[in-house]
């Protein structure tokens, strides 16, 4: 696993807390009308919590998911993420073995 994008997508505290947001769905309003069912958080919401704008945002979101730890899931107008849990244990796993080699 190529360890570099993920370690630049971590070096932004918005986006670290973002990814610790996102564990805990209860960390958002409620789902909308309809989107009950749906895994992740509309990206309205994440952008609401940051105080960010939506451009900023998108950019952030955008790193996250080409660094792997986020899935997007498009619905209607609206952009839902999630963290994916695989590819987060797998970049941990990789920085550790770089970090541990002899």
């Amino acid at each position: 696993m190529d360890i570099e994008k993920p370690i630049s997508a971590l070096n932004n505290p918005v986006r670290r807390r973002i990814l610790e947001w996102l564990k805990d769905r209860s960390n958002f309003p409620p789902a909308l009308p309809g989107h009950e069912d749906l895994e992740g958080v509309c990206v309205a919401y994440i952008q609401e919590k940051a105080k960010l704008s939506q451009s900023t945002i998108s950019n952030y979101m955008g790193l996250l998911k080409q660094a792997g730890f986020v899935i997007a899931e498009r619905h209607g107008q609206w952009t839902f993420y999630r963290r994916d849990e695989e590819n987060i244990q797998a970049f941990l796993a990789a920085v550790q073995d770089e970090l541990l080699k002899p």
